[in-house]
């Protein structure tokens, strides 16, 4: 341990974490085991399991900020993405296995908000765009307040950070990777709706683009981080011990989200029913504010830190993964579970439901051309998100299905405007993105 490690001493905050994380797990661990003894109410369960998704988020931010040390930050955020995103993929699999064991059977009723295969693709649309429509904005909101905060107590006027501002969350010239990667995913996503079924072959082109992105980080050389508190004592440790805490903090965290996310989504699902809500609403809606809380919890707190840049680089990661590697995946599941080629049915509902997604995004990444967010930009995203939500809750199908069209048409009319008034931006974060040698983005940070 060097000196400055055993200055720093214990942190406290680690432990205090892992306890608020074990309840969840020991109660997951017991459903698991199907041991009755450890039941409780749905609503006290989800307490209980939320808590658990909250401790296991500290303990994720600290690995991946102290694993900047051996790594590049892009292939930290993308790790971190990947593994907070984990409860997201095992809702969305439990559906699909779900979807290809009933089609197997040759089951009626695959058609309707009710059936299984309109469920597993209702949760993983409604994922996505609460991650855009809720959780961008809350990154720039958290920031803001981040920010206003320490302008308070410091009575400095300018701003508290380089890439936060009381108006603006700027991202580092890497993270045209991000942007450029969710543009190409997006792209081939709007072909999505004209189809009766997501396929192998979508999942081969999906694969590919996750793989490009991947390699593409992994291009980035690592930069020393600023690191502060707990990540910071696990940063100024010797290398091996340093790489054994960071991989033990990754995979105890992983275990918490894996243990405690589905039955958090399970048990507040059950409470909305118990409350007489729909459970299409429940899935496309609650369960995937559940399954999204660890990398949002993740996001808030660097937020809250004045790392606005990471927080919103890292939902932008989470969003390329469940836009390429979640969707990709839901082929493949189902064609194990059916064990027949054939893909996963895509009803007329869930066309709609595909194409405001698509849309959402095309305006997300037209928004980033600037390689920052707005106040207006965040704001504009969230009323967006509520307009259609809402609609969702309150309006028969029919309604919501004019309201789709209607914000479908709006997302890409607001995306061609912007496109076409960052043309030469829009060419540049394609081509810094995907080609561009990261030693020029990193000397030139005005690019």
């Amino acid at each position: 341990m060097t000196a400055s490690s055993r200055a720093q001493g214990f942190p406290y905050p680690l432990p205090l974490a892992l306890l608020t994380a074990l309840p969840g797990a020991i109660l997951g661990a017991a459903a698991y085991l199907g041991l009755s003894w450890m039941e409780l109410p749905p609503w006290l369960a989800a307490v209980v399991f939320g808590a658990g998704i909250i401790g296991a988020a500290l303990i994720l931010s600290w690995a991946a900020e102290a694993a900047q040390v051996d790594i590049n930050a892009g292939l930290a955020l993308a790790l971190l993405a990947l593994l907070a995103v984990l409860p997201e993929y095992a809702v969305d699999f439990v559906f699909t296995w779900k979807c290809g064991a009933v089609y197997a059977q040759g089951a009626p009723g695959l058609t309707g908000e009710a059936n299984v295969c309109s469920l597993a693709l209702a949760n993983m649309t409604g994922a996505n765009r609460v991650l855009v429509g809720v959780g961008w904005p809350l990154v720039v909101f958290v920031s803001a307040f981040a920010v206003w905060r320490c302008r308070k107590r410091r009575k400095e006027p300018q701003p508290a950070s380089d890439t936060t501002s009381a108006t603006e969350v700027r991202l580092a010239p890497n993270m045209s990777v991000e942007i450029a990667f969710l543009g190409i995913a997006t792209l081939y996503s709007l072909t999505l709706p004209l189809k009766s079924s997501l396929t192998l072959w979508d999942s081969a082109i999906f694969f590919a683009i996750f793989a490009l992105y991947g390699w593409r980080l992994s291009r980035m050389a690592p930069s020393k981080p600023d690191l502060m508190g707990t990540s910071k004592w696990v940063g100024d440790k010797a290398k091996t011990s340093r790489r054994l805490w960071v991989v033990s903090m990754f995979v105890v965290a992983g275990i918490v989200i894996l243990l405690t996310a589905e039955h958090f989504a399970h048990n507040l699902v059950a409470t909305g029913t118990q409350l007489g809500i729909s459970q299409f609403l429940l899935v496309q809606w609650v369960a995937p504010l559940a399954s999204e809380s660890p990398e949002l919890v993740v996001a808030c707190l660097y937020a809250w830190r004045l790392k606005a840049d990471d927080s919103l680089g890292t939902l932008l990661s989470s969003k390329v993964n469940q836009w390429t590697l979640l969707v990709g995946s839901l082929p493949i599941v189902f064609a194990i579970s059916a064990t027949l080629p054939h893909g996963l049915p895509v009803d007329m509902h869930q066309r709609f439901e595909l194409l405001i997604t698509g849309a959402q995004s095309l305006f997300a990444v037209a928004i980033l051309m600037d390689r920052s967010i707005t106040l207006r930009g965040a704001i504009a995203l969230l009323i967006l998100f509520l307009v259609q939500f809402f609609v969702s809750i309150l309006f028969d199908q029919t309604i919501n299905r004019y309201t789709i069209i209607g914000l479908s048409i709006l997302y890409g009319v607001l995306a061609v405007a912007l496109f076409t008034r960052h043309y030469r931006k829009t060419w540049r974060i394609f081509k810094d993105g995907t080609v561009t040698p990261f030693s020029r983005l990193s000397s030139d940070p005005d690019r």
